[in-house]
């Protein structure tokens, strides 16, 4: 069969003749890139795009060259887990319920504080809280690993430079007066390179998208259809304008919620627990107080 596009297999052809000239690294091209000024950065991802058009990358090495480029005008405070989304311990915590947390929230890593959430004294791996079964004994302080304390402002590039020649994996990001904002993983900052990295726990609970926690709230992902929601709720969400959940709260508040902020839609009130890529990988649903819903009947 003859190609329909003679003149395109010739560009194309030219093209990589000319690419393979450039003995230049990948690093370097893009270096001079980003010199030609400010403009540079958006012409160097049109370049990607035309690249993965010509077939020379693939589509998902564009997009994880485009995570770095983004990445480069991120900092900790855009990527983090606020502070009041933080699962911590408390170093006073009998040992059942610190485990209780541990198998709840199913994390590697806490940040363990003394007396006020705000005061983190150190980081406890959960493998090391095994320890304590089997020595009843010893210290919870003596299990603690040093806290790393980053700020608000510091750029993904140069934490993720941090976390590999640390080997740390976990920061408490702090604000301009020197109190805790939130929290940051490695995982957070290579997701932004790579998108969503799910663990096999992850890809269990994603199937039906609506997933039963210990407090008896629901973690919802943001791309769950609209009428599951109203199946499992007994909710009458209307699916006419949209068909997930995330679409839905998003019109409701306007814009797409951040991580931490709360929106009351109906009876449910919807708390952004994850973002990824602008929009909301996660929310956990509560039922709001009757009295709320009252005072809004009466108010209409």
């Amino acid at each position: 069969m003859s190609d329909p596009h003679p003149e395109r297999g010739e560009r194309r052809a030219e093209f990589r003749k000319e690419f393979r000239k450039d003995k230049r690294s990948l690093f370097e091209r893009i270096l001079e890139f980003l010199s030609h000024g400010p403009d540079s950065k958006d012409e160097l991802i049109r370049s990607l795009a035309e690249a993965e058009d010509r077939e020379l990358i693939e589509p998902e090495s564009r997009l994880m060259l485009e995570g770095v480029l983004r990445m480069a005008d991120m900092t900790a405070g855009d990527v983090m887990v606020a502070a009041p989304r933080m699962d911590q311990l408390d170093i006073d915590w009998p040992y059942e319920r610190l485990l209780g947390v541990v198998i709840e929230t199913a994390h590697s890593r806490f940040p363990v504080y003394e007396g006020q959430r705000d005061n983190v004294i150190g980081i406890l791996m959960a493998k090391d809280l095994l320890k304590l079964q089997r020595a009843p004994e010893l210290n919870l302080r003596t299990l603690l690993r040093p806290a790393v304390f980053v700020p608000e402002s510091k750029g993904l590039n140069e934490l993720l430079r941090d976390f590999r020649s640390n080997r740390n994996h976990l920061a408490i990001v702090i604000d301009e007066f020197g109190n805790t904002a939130g929290l940051i993983t490695i995982e957070d900052v290579l997701e932004e390179i790579v998108g969503e990295i799910e663990d096999e726990f992850d890809e269990e609970e994603s199937v039906s998208g609506i997933v039963t926690l210990a407090d008896g709230a629901q973690r919802v992902a943001g791309d769950t259809e609209i009428a599951d929601v109203n199946t499992v709720f007994a909710t009458e969400f209307s699916d006419e304008e949209f068909d997930t959940i995330g679409g839905l709260v998003a019109h409701e508040h306007g814009r797409v919620p951040r991580r931490g902020e709360t929106v009351d839609v109906g009876p449910l009130r919807f708390q952004v627990m994850l973002t990824r890529g602008g929009a909301v990988r996660w929310f956990r649903v509560t039922r709001r107080p009757a009295d709320e819903l009252l005072g809004e009947g009466d108010a209409g």
